[in-house]
């Protein structure tokens, strides 16, 4: 009788689809068989690529005479610690009675690059019939959907390519860069820091990372505080009182003077004094209203959550690392609970939304939403969601957004109370969805004093509409109406580097507040009770958090200048929703980046400034996101068949080549000590 394989990444996941397949299954060592099946699993990794001396002997010893080393055939090896595992995947992949093989490891480039590996290392070739199963969750229907509909392996043969370039990418960048760089530096770093000996980790990903952080300590560091002053009338309505905001706009005695910081404020105090002495003299401090605006603004509920999107929120909200994140949520994966989580998509596919009721039906037994659900359910609502903008098949390469499957809720009493609460994060992100927007209502006021123009903003929530969702068990999120009726310059008593800083503010006010100032008109004239001075100060830029680093790597293509550029990478970042968070805890582990846990900001350390130094000094292009999110973009390209492998390997081997070679020529401390003194006094003041 012949036999069907299934292989999964992990033996929880094998556990479930021995489950789905309802057969009596008798475990084994290493797998599970029933007369029709085989199941088995990989435990992740079981197959790695060889180290440089496997190749040659000679290659042990890091040599400018060996470099760059280049193969032309890549060696592989099994991995020790699971070489138990391995010999029974192996044999089960031989055995005579298996015919089908079915690849249930991660939907994914990772997943498909482990199972390859194996069937690579287990010599399987073309001798079975090997199907792969693609699915988004691990419901036993999404599963029995998976193996109805799995497709041929070979049909996955282009993002297979794409996985193997991207580890030989890895692969050659990591050590040639960082054993050329090693020989050439690791000893001027090693003597200044006093240690014995340093080596310098180089890598695709981590390199360009460690330069974003670099580069944003050293913005704040050299940032200059610019103070400033601005100028505010006290005016009110029927009793009320409220700040308007001195503006130099044209027709101001001020315009475009260079006593200005920016239009609505002096660099001076004495300056916005003497203003104030001007405005003060009039004969009456009355404000003549020149324009009023009202206008009604929606605000949408945001997309669903992709992996960078969960984790910014999570370091926001929790203060955990994208790294625990990740595995909360691969566990709330494993439990049924949500969908798959290495995505980059924040939509729906078109083929979910038409069957998302099924999700809500089951949400209606989660307490803390069920009251939300049922009226999402009894409007309807979720009926139009395939034509709204939270459902795009063109923004979907692998798997749509995390959202909750709506099953596997026994599992919650088993998780930590944690889990628990991202697990609500994202149930609460997905109803939102299904909620019509939140609407405000806005009025702007343009006052006239003294030959002088004052603004005034007012913003009232007055249909609550998503916002109801967004109220979380754990800590509820602050109502954005919600905050005292007050002055327009305490919202920008700081003004970040960068933004202009010259709107008015949209102070929140109650009702009572909007009926007040729906009775003012053009040509109405407000008391003015006097004039203040708000002072401020520019505000370097912020460092990176956990989370708003997994966003700016996933997002890198913004930070690129060049226009054409910029738009060719588009929607590729450095990393993948797989591979950042690894990639952070890299640097955090080899200690080029500190992390503040409490906080989740992140610095750089001296080491890691060294780093970049080095590399600034030697393969500056490592630093920069551009040539990051091109080599991804690239794999994106032989994954899509329109590139080919041979194209992109030419293209890799002659960049690493011509670097390594470059930096052999290079003097090993040209320019770098001088700066490394520049900031050494900063590293030991700590």
């Amino acid at each position: 009788m012949t036999k069907s394989l299934y292989i999964a990444e992990k033996p929880s996941v094998a556990q479930e689809f021995a489950k789905a397949l309802k057969e009596n299954m008798q475990r084994k060592d290493g797998y599970l068989e029933s007369q029709n099946s085989v199941v088995t699993w990989c435990v992740g990794h079981l197959v790695t690529m060889s180290y440089p001396e496997k190749y040659d002997p000679k290659y042990k010893r890091w040599s400018f005479d060996t470099l760059p080393f280049l193969p032309k055939t890549f060696l592989y090896e099994v991995i020790p610690g699971v070489e138990k595992q391995y010999r029974i995947v192996s044999g089960l992949l031989n055995r005579e009675d298996v015919t089908t093989i079915y690849v249930c490891t991660d939907s994914g480039r990772e997943g498909e690059y482990i199972y390859r590996l194996v069937a690579q290392m287990a010599q399987v070739g073309d001798k079975k019939q090997q199907k792969r199963v693609w699915i988004d969750s691990q419901t036993e229907e999404e599963i029995l959907r998976g193996i109805r509909e799995a497709k041929d392996e070979s049909e996955y043969d282009n993002l297979s390519a794409s996985a193997y370039l991207r580890a030989k990418e890895d692969y050659l960048m990591g050590i040639n860069f960082s054993r050329v760089l090693t020989l050439k530096y690791g000893n001027t770093i090693a003597n200044y820091l006093g240690t014995k000996y340093q080596a310098v980790s180089v890598g695709r990903v981590m390199t360009c990372v460690l330069g974003m952080v670099v580069r944003r300590e050293r913005e704040i560091r050299s940032f200059v505080k610019t103070p400033f002053y601005r100028v505010l009338a006290n005016m009110s309505v029927e009793g009320r009182s409220f700040d308007g905001e001195w503006r130099a706009v044209e027709g101001s005695r001020y315009y475009q003077s260079p006593l200005l910081y920016k239009d609505n404020g002096f660099r001076k105090k004495e300056d916005a004094e003497k203003l104030i002495a001007e405005l003060s003299g009039s004969e009456a401090l009355t404000a003549v209203v020149e324009k009023v605006e009202r206008k009604k603004e929606k605000k949408n509920p945001p997309l669903l959550y992709n992996l960078a999107e969960l984790q910014n929120d999570c370091a926001k909200l929790f203060k955990i690392s994208p790294d625990e994140t990740l595995k909360i949520v691969q566990e709330l994966y494993e439990k049924k609970l949500v969908t798959y989580p290495r995505t980059d998509a924040r939509v729906l596919s078109s083929a979910v939304a038409k069957e998302i009721h099924r999700n809500l039906a089951g949400l209606k037994n989660y307490g803390k939403t069920a009251d939300l659900t049922a009226e999402i359910l009894e409007n309807g609502s979720y009926k139009k969601i395939g034509a709204t903008r939270y459902t795009n098949d063109k923004q979907i390469t692998d798997h749509y957004a995390i959202i909750p499957t709506g099953q596997g809720l026994g599992n919650l009493r088993n998780l930590r109370d944690l889990s628990e609460k991202v697990y609500e994060v994202i149930v609460r992100k997905f109803l939102a969805v299904f909620y019509p927007p939140a609407v405000y209502q806005k009025v702007s006021l343009t006052t006239m004093t003294g030959g002088e123009h004052f603004f005034a903003g007012f913003k009232v929530l007055l249909e609550e509409g998503y916002l109801k969702v967004m109220n979380y068990s754990f800590g509820k999120k602050k109502d954005p109406a919600a905050g005292r009726a007050g002055r327009p310059g305490d919202a920008k008593d700081s003004d970040s580097s960068g933004e202009n800083g010259t709107d008015a503010v949209d102070i929140a006010c109650d009702q009572n507040f909007l009926a007040a100032l729906a009775k003012v008109r053009k040509g109405t004239v407000l008391p003015v009770e006097g004039f203040r001075i708000k002072e401020g100060e520019t505000s370097p830029p912020k460092r990176y958090t956990s989370g708003s680093m997994i966003l700016a790597m996933e997002n890198a293509g913004q930070l690129i200048e060049d226009e054409e550029l910029r738009a060719q990478i588009k929607g590729s970042g450095i990393g993948t929703s797989a591979t950042r968070a690894e990639i952070l805890k890299k640097l955090f582990s080899i200690q080029y980046l500190s992390l503040n846990k409490k906080t989740q900001v992140i610095t750089p350390t001296q080491l890691g400034e060294m780093i970049f130094d080095v590399v600034n000094q030697s393969i500056r292009s490592l630093l920069n996101p551009e040539l990051t999110a091109s080599w991804e973009k690239g794999l994106t390209y032989v994954a899509e068949g329109s590139i080919t492998t041979e194209e992109y390997m030419t293209k890799l081997e002659n960049f690493v080549a011509r670097h390594t070679e470059n930096v052999k020529r290079m003097h090993p401390s040209y320019g770098v000590r001088q700066c490394f003194d520049a900031y050494a006094d900063v590293y030991k003041k700590k």
